[in-house]
């Protein structure tokens, strides 16, 4: 499970890649999640050409294909006390080693003994000024490529990583993530619980939450400097139907809570961060 924030990041990764997300974290629907032992249970359907769409058919299942489309409830950006629904459409593949899904795409590298440990790669998008009138005069912080690395151990229903990943352009910033899932199943639900906590570094504190001189002139903000330490912790849930062999339905709570220098930044309007989400998919 990948923690996100639901901001403007986010919100233009969803629509770049055709997926969903999301600042607080979201969490995204992957057809990988769920055991074919699961999906057997279900009866199948008969409406369906073999005929014709067959051979297609089976290659997106190999590939472990998800498409779906839903909304996301969230801030316009990370900080704001402004609330915004977005509708999101969401695509997510498994294919061999290489897993795509709304966040980019990642590369299992180890996978023995309960510890998995991938590289990955994405895009931050960085915020515009023009998102909310609260950030008028601060300038837009320009979007950069992004590549991490991610190691996690799972232990029975339980999951623990840490993950860290670093932008190339824009903030040049670098964030690092430790967290735990939980999940459960029963019958056709999936029930699933997260925390994490976000370090970053001073570049992306003070890209995304220091005010300069001239931002301070510009905006009427108070100068401030935001130094790297704890930015955020999170809590999320969510509850995942299995509708049929092949329909998913998610819904997602979370809520993020801003601490230290980003808590303090004249940019945060209010350091509670509540995000919700809900998906339909389709998986092949």
């Amino acid at each position: 499970m990948t923690q996100f924030p639901f901001h403007n990041r986010l919100r233009r990764l969803a629509w770049a890649v055709g997926a969903v997300i999301v600042a607080s974290p979201a969490v995204p629907v992957r057809a990988a999640d769920f055991a074919e032992g699961d999906a057997a249970a279900i009866p199948p359907s008969s409406n369906f050409d073999n005929g014709r769409f067959g051979g297609i058919r089976q290659r997106l299942a190999d590939w472990n294909v998800m498409v779906g489309v839903g909304a996301i409830f969230g801030p316009k950006f990370e900080g704001s006390d402004e609330m915004e629904v977005m509708p999101v459409p969401m695509i997510s593949a498994t294919i061999g080693r290489v897993n795509i899904d709304p966040l980019g795409i990642s590369v299992d590298l180890l996978d023995t003994n309960g510890f998995k440990l991938a590289a990955k790669g994405g895009y931050e998008f960085g915020r515009d000024e023009d998102d909310s009138d609260h950030l008028k005069g601060l300038g837009d912080i320009d979007g950069g490529a992004v590549l991490g690395a991610k190691l996690s151990y799972e232990w029975g229903p339980m999951e623990l990583y840490a993950s860290v990943d670093k932008s190339i352009g824009g903030s040049d910033g670098l964030l690092g993530t430790v967290g735990a899932n939980v999940s459960h199943h029963y019958d056709r639900f999936i029930f699933s619980a997260g925390a994490s906590a976000t370090f970053a570094d001073d570049n992306h504190m003070e890209s995304y939450f220091g005010v300069t001189a001239a931002q301070s002139a510009r905006s009427g903000l108070r100068e401030y400097e935001a130094s790297a330490g704890l930015k955020r912790f999170d809590l999320e849930a969510s509850i995942t139907y299995m509708a049929s062999e092949h329909w998913v339905v998610r819904g997602q709570a979370g809520v993020g809570f801003l601490t230290g220098d980003a808590k303090d930044s004249p940019i945060v309007q209010d350091d509670l961060q509540p995000s919700a989400m809900l998906i339909v998919g389709y998986k092949f």
